[in-house]
């Protein structure tokens, strides 16, 4: 007897675009659970800069990878991808969808792909760039990846230093680019994945993300990162809406300036979101304004659609 093929929904787009929403009330009708795949929604300190799901949200639908770890532990993309397989392993003995929402484009992918394999490298080295970064700044590791491997230079995330030092240390380590190791072939998922995508033109994107962060800030951006200050040099608070925060109650920076450069950094991130989204072929792209039932048939077309190519 062939076994009943199984569906993860990936719900993807820039940041306030409404996935959360939409992931909702794909959860209610397809009667199912959601797997986040926000790598900021993980660490249970931070709420309102990250625009966590509202305790309202989480009730509506049950969500699993929100606010399960802290700040201070350590937690890797190659970790959320082994526990989400075990989670989607036991979805799917219950439920034949399951949905899965999240802007984290890297994490999406090791969970609808897999992750690339890399050589162990010598934790010196790591620490060598570390050091670097304390003394020389972001600036010189982004300059120093550009020479050894331009096409990473070209593709990763340079703000996030994590991943600057990342690719850095492949390139030290091995002697090879970073970029050599990507898309070799990887493991085979027993599901098979739909991706939804949801955008709009790129002045209505930036004026949610305006009004998004403008809101962040009424509901209590500030106190929440004050809180954090302890905290500040932790990996996990080198983001968008935190750092920016931490300057202004440093004395760098006025807060409307500070507010003014979430916005921007925000507008930044939805920009490179979009890029890493596009690079897949078969999303089904929606704009924001498109109703739940229209969604939900180019669902259904598409799963039809695969049983009818099946060989029985």
């Amino acid at each position: 007897m062939k076994t009943k093929t199984k569906y993860l929904i990936s719900v993807i787009g820039p940041t306030a675009i409404g996935k959360t929403n939409l992931s909702i009330q794909l959860a209610k009708h397809f009667k199912t659970e959601i797997i986040s795949a926000d790598s900021r929604q993980f660490f249970k300190e931070m709420q309102i800069g990250t625009a966590a799901p509202t305790d309202q949200e989480l009730a509506a639908a049950k969500h699993h990878f929100i606010h399960h770890k802290s700040i201070h532990d350590e937690y890797s993309v190659g970790s959320f991808e082994k526990e989400v397989l075990q989670k989607l392993d036991a979805l799917f003995k219950t439920h034949d969808i399951v949905i899965m929402v999240g802007g984290s484009g890297l994490y999406v992918d090791a969970v609808t792909k897999g992750l690339d394999h890399f050589p162990d490298i010598d934790s010196s080295i790591r620490e060598r760039l570390n050091k670097q970064l304390e003394v020389e700044g972001l600036e010189s590791l982004q300059k120093q990846l550009k020479e050894l491997d331009e096409t990473s230079y070209n593709s990763i995330a340079t703000d996030n230093p994590h991943r600057v030092i990342r690719a850095l240390e492949i390139c030290i380590g091995t002697g090879k680019s970073y970029s050599s190791f990507l898309n070799k072939d990887k493991t085979q998922r027993n599901f098979k994945t739909i991706t939804v995508g949801l955008t709009a033109e790129r002045e209505t994107i930036y004026n949610r993300i305006n009004k998004r962060v403008n809101i962040m800030v009424k509901e209590g951006l500030l106190e929440e990162v004050e809180t954090l200050i302890p905290h500040k040099n932790l990996n996990a608070l080198n983001t968008v809406g935190y750092k920016e925060i931490f300057k202004y109650f440093g004395g760098e920076w006025t807060l409307d300036f500070a507010i003014s450069e979430i916005k921007k950094n925000t507008r930044r991130f939805a920009k490179r979101q979009l890029t890493w989204f596009k690079k897949s072929e078969d999303t089904l792209w929606f704009d924001y304004t498109t109703d739940l039932n229209t969604i939900i048939n180019s669902i259904n077309n598409k799963i039809n659609h695969d049983k009818s190519k099946r060989v029985f």
